[in-house]
């Protein structure tokens, strides 16, 4: 297995949800990308002992990070600490693609 790799070789789309695969999982971590087709939610949930980190590749969203709501675009990045409620919406004309970051990965 490579080290490497390009992330829109592992884009993608489903019509009943939101599309996610995992790019790596560790001990420490697990990077995977997530893809909102337009109108698509991944619902505002919490991670109790893990931190959770967005990077926008593609597209824009309307996140909510606690009591916070904002639109981030390509190049943005979106972080929510361990426990605080977080989400994301695809309200857009476009695939939203992230990379997304969990620390540590969840069940470990």
């Amino acid at each position: 297995m490579s080290n490497f790799t390009h992330y829109e070789a592992h884009v993608g789309s489903r019509p009943d949800k939101y599309y996610k695969t995992t790019l790596f999982e560790g001990e420490y971590a697990m990077v995977g990308l997530n893809c909102l087709d337009p109108g698509q939610v991944q619902p505002v949930h919490d991670h109790a002992e893990a931190d959770k980190v967005y990077v926008v590749l593609e597209g824009s969203g309307r996140f909510t990070v606690g009591e916070e709501t904002r639109e981030a675009g390509a190049g943005e990045v979106v972080w929510a600490p361990a426990g605080l409620p977080h989400g994301v919406e695809n309200a857009g004309d476009t695939r939203l693609v992230l990379l997304v970051s969990i620390s540590p990965p969840p069940g470990k």
